[in-house]
Protein backbone atom coordinates (compact mmCIF):
# COMPACT_ATOMS: atom_id res chain seq x y z
CA UNK A 1 0.00 0.00 0.00
CA UNK A 2 1.17 3.62 -0.76
CA UNK A 3 0.93 6.20 1.22
CA UNK A 4 -1.69 8.79 0.59
CA UNK A 5 0.69 11.57 -0.04
CA UNK A 6 -2.11 14.81 -0.30
CA UNK A 7 -0.38 16.53 2.74
CA UNK A 8 1.74 19.42 2.66
CA UNK A 9 5.61 18.33 1.83
CA UNK A 10 7.63 18.54 5.33
CA UNK A 11 11.27 20.36 5.08
CA UNK A 12 14.07 18.93 7.00
CA UNK A 13 13.77 21.89 9.25
CA UNK A 14 10.59 20.93 10.70
CA UNK A 15 12.09 17.31 11.65
CA UNK A 16 14.15 18.35 14.62
CA UNK A 17 12.75 14.63 16.63
CA UNK A 18 12.27 11.55 16.22
CA UNK A 19 8.54 11.70 16.80
CA UNK A 20 7.96 14.60 13.86
CA UNK A 21 10.06 13.10 11.67
CA UNK A 22 8.10 9.35 11.89
CA UNK A 23 4.68 11.37 12.17
CA UNK A 24 6.16 12.68 8.83
CA UNK A 25 7.03 9.49 7.20
CA UNK A 26 3.86 7.93 8.49
CA UNK A 27 1.98 11.04 6.38
CA UNK A 28 3.71 10.68 3.50
CA UNK A 29 4.98 14.20 4.14
CA UNK A 30 9.01 12.80 4.00
CA UNK A 31 9.57 10.15 1.46
CA UNK A 32 13.34 11.09 0.68
CA UNK A 33 16.56 9.36 2.48
CA UNK A 34 17.28 10.69 6.26
CA UNK A 35 20.28 11.71 6.47
CA UNK A 36 20.23 15.05 8.19
CA UNK A 37 17.28 15.11 9.97
CA UNK A 38 16.42 14.67 13.79
CA UNK A 39 19.79 15.64 14.23
CA UNK A 40 21.47 14.05 17.13
CA UNK A 41 18.74 11.11 17.34
CA UNK A 42 19.63 7.32 16.56
CA UNK A 43 18.29 6.32 12.73
CA UNK A 44 18.53 2.08 12.36
CA UNK A 45 18.46 -0.12 9.27
CA UNK A 46 15.45 -2.57 9.34
CA UNK A 47 15.40 -6.56 9.01
CA UNK A 48 11.61 -8.30 9.08
CA UNK A 49 11.74 -11.94 8.75
CA UNK A 50 9.75 -14.83 9.65
CA UNK A 51 10.40 -16.51 13.08
CA UNK A 52 11.34 -19.79 10.86
CA UNK A 53 14.27 -17.42 9.77
CA UNK A 54 15.17 -15.38 12.58
CA UNK A 55 17.32 -17.49 15.19
CA UNK A 56 19.83 -17.94 12.26
CA UNK A 57 19.71 -14.05 11.83
CA UNK A 58 20.20 -13.11 15.10
CA UNK A 59 23.32 -15.37 15.27
CA UNK A 60 24.64 -13.48 12.20
CA UNK A 61 24.01 -9.71 13.92
CA UNK A 62 26.06 -11.45 16.92
CA UNK A 63 28.84 -12.78 14.53
CA UNK A 64 28.96 -9.50 13.02
CA UNK A 65 28.60 -6.59 14.91
CA UNK A 66 30.56 -4.24 13.11
CA UNK A 67 28.14 -4.08 10.23
CA UNK A 68 24.92 -5.30 12.50
CA UNK A 69 24.95 -3.88 15.59
CA UNK A 70 21.68 -4.98 17.12
CA UNK A 71 19.50 -1.90 18.55
CA UNK A 72 16.17 -4.07 18.93
CA UNK A 73 14.65 -6.99 18.50
CA UNK A 74 10.55 -7.44 18.15
CA UNK A 75 8.33 -10.41 19.66
CA UNK A 76 6.81 -12.31 16.89
CA UNK A 77 3.99 -10.34 15.11
CA UNK A 78 4.77 -7.12 17.13
CA UNK A 79 5.04 -4.18 15.12
CA UNK A 80 5.06 -1.64 17.83
CA UNK A 81 9.13 -1.46 19.52
CA UNK A 82 8.48 0.50 22.36
CA UNK A 83 12.32 0.49 23.27
CA UNK A 84 13.19 2.98 20.45
CA UNK A 85 10.23 5.60 20.91
CA UNK A 86 7.17 6.52 21.48
CA UNK A 87 4.14 4.93 19.38
CA UNK A 88 7.02 3.23 16.57
CA UNK A 89 4.83 1.11 14.27
CA UNK A 90 7.72 -0.94 11.45
CA UNK A 91 4.93 -0.81 9.19
CA UNK A 92 4.52 2.76 8.29
CA UNK A 93 7.70 4.34 9.96
CA UNK A 94 10.20 4.12 6.74
CA UNK A 95 10.22 6.26 3.96
CA UNK A 96 10.85 3.38 1.98
CA UNK A 97 11.00 -0.48 2.32
CA UNK A 98 12.47 -3.47 0.37
CA UNK A 99 10.41 -6.60 0.11
CA UNK A 100 12.42 -9.37 -0.95
CA UNK A 101 11.49 -13.03 -2.16
CA UNK A 102 13.73 -16.03 -2.27
CA UNK A 103 17.09 -12.51 -2.59
CA UNK A 104 14.88 -11.21 -5.81
CA UNK A 105 13.44 -7.69 -5.14
CA UNK A 106 10.40 -7.42 -5.89
CA UNK A 107 9.00 -3.92 -4.70
CA UNK A 108 9.65 -0.65 -2.96
CA UNK A 109 6.32 0.02 -1.26
CA UNK A 110 5.87 3.00 1.46
CA UNK A 111 3.97 1.17 3.91
CA UNK A 112 4.13 -2.57 4.55
CA UNK A 113 0.79 -3.17 6.43
CA UNK A 114 -0.93 -5.47 4.25
CA UNK A 115 2.42 -7.43 4.20
CA UNK A 116 2.32 -7.90 7.75
CA UNK A 117 2.21 -11.29 9.01
CA UNK A 118 1.65 -13.03 12.64
CA UNK A 119 5.32 -13.78 12.74
CA UNK A 120 7.42 -11.28 11.46
CA UNK A 121 10.17 -10.39 13.77
CA UNK A 122 12.14 -6.91 12.96
CA UNK A 123 15.63 -6.66 13.47
CA UNK A 124 16.53 -2.88 14.03
CA UNK A 125 20.27 -2.21 13.26
CA UNK A 126 22.51 0.83 14.28
CA UNK A 127 23.36 3.18 11.54
CA UNK A 128 26.34 5.04 10.49
CA UNK A 129 23.81 8.32 10.30
CA UNK A 130 23.80 8.56 14.03
CA UNK A 131 27.91 8.62 14.55
CA UNK A 132 27.53 11.31 11.50
CA UNK A 133 25.97 14.24 14.31
CA UNK A 134 29.69 13.37 15.96
CA UNK A 135 31.72 14.06 13.47
CA UNK A 136 29.74 17.34 12.26
CA UNK A 137 30.44 18.95 15.97
CA UNK A 138 34.06 17.69 15.54
CA UNK A 139 33.90 20.22 12.81
CA UNK A 140 34.44 17.38 10.44
CA UNK A 141 32.26 17.89 6.85
CA UNK A 142 30.53 15.53 5.27
CA UNK A 143 29.81 16.23 1.77
CA UNK A 144 27.04 14.39 1.07
CA UNK A 145 24.57 15.74 3.88
CA UNK A 146 26.00 19.66 2.17
CA UNK A 147 24.95 18.62 -1.12
CA UNK A 148 21.67 16.78 0.26
CA UNK A 149 22.48 13.57 -1.25
CA UNK A 150 22.37 10.07 0.44
CA UNK A 151 25.95 8.81 1.20
CA UNK A 152 27.77 6.18 -0.96
CA UNK A 153 28.07 2.26 0.01
CA UNK A 154 29.64 -0.10 -2.09
CA UNK A 155 29.90 -4.31 -1.47
CA UNK A 156 33.60 -5.37 -0.85
CA UNK A 157 35.96 -7.90 -0.89
CA UNK A 158 35.30 -8.24 3.22
CA UNK A 159 33.79 -11.97 4.10
CA UNK A 160 31.43 -11.89 7.01
CA UNK A 161 31.25 -14.70 9.34
CA UNK A 162 28.65 -16.80 8.08
CA UNK A 163 25.38 -18.17 10.33
CA UNK A 164 23.47 -21.27 8.41
CA UNK A 165 21.78 -19.94 5.32
CA UNK A 166 23.28 -16.27 6.76
CA UNK A 167 26.70 -15.22 4.64
CA UNK A 168 28.18 -12.91 2.01
CA UNK A 169 30.12 -9.40 1.79
CA UNK A 170 30.54 -6.72 4.11
CA UNK A 171 29.11 -3.25 2.54
CA UNK A 172 30.66 -0.40 3.72
CA UNK A 173 29.83 3.50 3.84
CA UNK A 174 32.07 6.09 2.33
CA UNK A 175 33.08 9.92 3.19
CA UNK A 176 36.02 11.44 1.30
CA UNK A 177 38.14 13.50 4.12
CA UNK A 178 41.34 14.92 4.98
CA UNK A 179 44.41 12.96 6.25
CA UNK A 180 43.86 14.63 10.10
CA UNK A 181 40.06 14.81 9.51
CA UNK A 182 40.22 10.92 9.28
CA UNK A 183 42.26 10.57 12.04
CA UNK A 184 39.98 12.47 14.10
CA UNK A 185 36.95 10.83 12.82
CA UNK A 186 38.94 7.27 13.95
CA UNK A 187 38.76 8.67 17.63
CA UNK A 188 35.19 10.04 17.62
CA UNK A 189 33.68 7.05 15.75
CA UNK A 190 35.52 4.65 17.86
CA UNK A 191 33.13 5.45 20.99
CA UNK A 192 30.49 4.84 19.17
CA UNK A 193 30.42 0.75 18.84
CA UNK A 194 26.38 0.24 18.36
CA UNK A 195 26.71 2.24 15.43
CA UNK A 196 29.57 0.61 13.67
CA UNK A 197 32.04 2.00 15.31
CA UNK A 198 35.76 3.12 14.04
CA UNK A 199 36.28 2.67 9.80
CA UNK A 200 37.16 -0.59 8.65
CA UNK A 201 39.48 1.29 6.13
CA UNK A 202 41.13 4.06 4.81
CA UNK A 203 42.74 4.76 1.29
CA UNK A 204 42.76 2.36 -1.66
CA UNK A 205 39.46 0.95 -2.43
CA UNK A 206 40.70 -1.74 -4.50
CA UNK A 207 42.28 -3.45 -1.34
CA UNK A 208 38.60 -4.07 -0.49
CA UNK A 209 37.48 -4.93 -3.54
CA UNK A 210 36.11 -1.70 -5.05
CA UNK A 211 36.36 -0.78 -8.54
CA UNK A 212 35.25 2.71 -9.11
CA UNK A 213 33.88 4.71 -6.09
CA UNK A 214 32.12 7.08 -8.61
CA UNK A 215 29.67 3.57 -9.41
CA UNK A 216 28.25 3.19 -5.39
CA UNK A 217 26.29 -0.26 -5.12
CA UNK A 218 24.00 1.67 -3.25
CA UNK A 219 23.31 5.37 -2.60
CA UNK A 220 25.00 8.40 -4.20
CA UNK A 221 28.26 8.84 -5.17
CA UNK A 222 30.00 12.20 -3.87
CA UNK A 223 33.60 13.76 -5.66
CA UNK A 224 36.80 13.02 -3.86
CA UNK A 225 39.06 16.17 -3.84
CA UNK A 226 42.44 16.68 -3.77
CA UNK A 227 44.22 15.81 -0.44
CA UNK A 228 41.61 13.48 0.45
CA UNK A 229 41.26 9.84 1.37
CA UNK A 230 38.20 7.68 1.24
CA UNK A 231 37.24 6.91 4.53
CA UNK A 232 35.12 3.20 4.95
CA UNK A 233 32.74 2.65 8.01
CA UNK A 234 31.02 -1.10 7.91
CA UNK A 235 27.37 -0.12 6.29
CA UNK A 236 24.02 -1.56 7.90
CA UNK A 237 22.83 -2.54 4.43
CA UNK A 238 25.55 -5.46 4.73
CA UNK A 239 21.95 -7.87 5.91
CA UNK A 240 20.52 -6.91 2.44
CA UNK A 241 23.72 -8.15 0.99
CA UNK A 242 23.51 -11.78 3.23
CA UNK A 243 19.37 -12.05 2.37
CA UNK A 244 20.08 -11.99 -1.06
CA UNK A 245 22.81 -14.79 -0.76
CA UNK A 246 20.35 -16.78 1.92
CA UNK A 247 17.00 -16.12 -0.38
CA UNK A 248 14.68 -16.43 2.47
CA UNK A 249 11.02 -17.05 1.60
CA UNK A 250 10.38 -13.54 2.39
CA UNK A 251 12.37 -10.54 3.76
CA UNK A 252 11.59 -6.84 4.33
CA UNK A 253 14.15 -4.40 4.73
CA UNK A 254 14.33 -0.32 4.66
CA UNK A 255 15.62 0.80 1.32
CA UNK A 256 19.32 2.10 1.56
CA UNK A 257 19.45 5.40 3.50
CA UNK A 258 15.89 5.60 4.35
CA UNK A 259 15.86 4.54 7.62
CA UNK A 260 13.81 4.27 10.77
CA UNK A 261 14.08 7.81 12.91
CA UNK A 262 14.00 6.97 16.87
CA UNK A 263 13.73 8.79 19.75
CA UNK A 264 17.55 7.46 21.45
CA UNK A 265 19.90 9.99 21.33
CA UNK A 266 22.73 9.26 19.92
CA UNK A 267 25.33 10.46 23.24
CA UNK A 268 23.14 7.53 24.88
CA UNK A 269 25.18 5.12 22.71
CA UNK A 270 28.62 6.51 23.04
CA UNK A 271 30.99 5.27 25.34
CA UNK A 272 32.87 7.58 27.58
Amino acid sequence: MERNLDRAVASAEELMTGVAARRAIRAGQWTSHTSGIAPGHVQGNVVILHSRDADEFLRFCQRNPKPCPLLAVSEPGEPLLPTLGEDVDIRFDVPRYRVWRKGELVAEPTAIDELWESDFVTFVIGCSFSFEQGLLEAGIPLRHIAQGRNVAMYRTNIPTNPAGKFHGPMVVSMRPMTAANAIRAIQVTSRLPNVHGAPVHFGDPAEIGIADLAKPDFGDAVEILPGEVPVFWACGVTPQSAVMEARPELCITHAPGFMLVTDLLNHQLAFS
